[in-house]
């Protein structure tokens, strides 16, 4: 699984380095979110431009990692490829997430909230 996290103005920024993201891969990803994400903090964003296909467990596994979170973290999203996108809206999962178009609009997003 290929992830990777940086801290980046106060956001944690996990970047996904997989094209696809599904049942191959689902457990994988959730165990790697776990521990990237044990450390305490505010926003983690989930940088998915890398992603070009999503299946329903990988929805499952983002939701299960947003769940995972401590109730004062968000899990925002940002860059969002247009099959991610679609699946995202088709499933009504773009309005339990904030999603943003790529990671410096979420970025920005986050300063008009903090």
């Amino acid at each position: 699984m290929n992830l990777s996290a940086e801290a980046c103005e106060g956001a944690l920024v996990v970047h996904v380095g997989e094209a696809r993201l599904d049942a191959a891969i689902a457990l994988r990803f959730k165990e790697r979110m776990r521990e990237v994400t044990a450390q305490p903090g505010g926003r983690v964003l989930l940088n998915m431009s890398k992603v070009e296909f999503l299946d329903s467990s990988g929805l499952g596994a983002v939701v299960a990692v947003m769940k995972s979170l401590a109730p004062n973290r968000r899990l925002e999203l940002c860059g969002l490829t247009s099959n991610v996108d679609k699946v995202f809206r088709l499933t009504r999962m773009d309005s339990v997430f904030a999603i943003y178009p790529d990671l410096a609009a979420a970025l920005e997003g986050g300063r008009k909230y903090a």
